[in-house]
């Protein structure tokens, strides 16, 4: 018969997995803003609070705040470095009033973590209250981490369309919620349960939105490419007579 801690550590490795590709999904979005030179309606939000969140995480998995949590670290510490990637690509490719407002925020957050570990490092003595202390925080960030894509899926509604809110990104989100939330359930830790169980209903909420308005964002995008054809033909019309003009003017003048 398989153990709890066996199953745990197996649904753990799972978690890890799925959490990377979560934190990876991002990558045909930066490689297009990379491309463009520009984010343009991409938000930095999502990003912003998945960095927190990780940061929070890997405090609450050192072996002095929360024994044998070995898997949350490795997989928060990847997520960590993952995330400062893409902060500083939108940091170089956005507007120079959200650059501003970007690094305010990352400077708050780094702030933030460097408060929190000290103080629990240095004024709670046991890891049961190091735990709960970090544990309740990481459960706001992780809520943060998953809620931030509402922004994103107000401008779906908005718009009809799902340009701006990456598939991939949102079933993986789902799939991670999930995971995580049975991880946490084999030998229950509540900390880990209720922002990964809401994280899996908001993933499912967004994958609905995805398969609403995928047709309209795919008529949209068919319009916007038959309007720039035609742009581009009543252009070369309009240049036409203008070199034939030209060209008769000059047999005029030099015949």
């Amino acid at each position: 018969m398989v153990s709890s801690e066996f199953a745990r550590t197996a649904v753990g490795i799972i978690g890890n997995v799925i959490a990377l590709i979560l934190f990876l999904s991002p990558v045909p979005t930066f490689i297009q803003i990379v491309k463009k030179r520009t984010v343009e309606q991409f938000s930095p939000v999502p990003y912003l609070a998945t960095f927190i969140n990780c940061g929070v995480w890997v405090l609450y998995g050192l072996p002095v705040v929360h024994p044998h949590s070995f898997l949350v670290i490795t997989i928060n510490g990847t997520g960590l470095l993952i995330e400062t990637v893409y902060l500083l690509l939108f940091l170089i490719y956005c507007d120079r009033k959200q650059r501003i407002k970007m690094l305010l925020i990352i400077a708050g957050e780094l702030v933030f973590l460097g408060v929190l570990s000290a103080l629990v490092l240095t004024v709670a003595h046991s890891t049961k209250v190091r735990s709960d202390i970090v544990g309740s925080i990481a459960i706001v960030g992780n809520i943060m981490m998953y809620a931030s894509p509402l922004s994103v899926m107000k401008l779906v509604i908005t718009t009809k369309s799902v340009e701006y809110m990456p598939f991939f990104l949102s079933l993986f989100s789902m799939l991670n919620g999930i995971s995580w939330t049975i991880y946490a359930l084999i030998r229950f830790d509540p900390y880990i349960v209720i922002p990964n169980g809401l994280g899996s209903l908001l993933g499912i909420t967004q994958l609905i939105l995805y398969a609403t308005f995928y047709k309209s964002t795919q008529r949209q995008l068919a319009e916007r490419k038959a309007n720039a054809e035609m742009g581009l033909a009543e252009t070369g019309t309009q240049m036409g007579p203008t070199k034939v003009n030209n060209v008769g003017q000059a047999h005029n003048e030099y015949p």
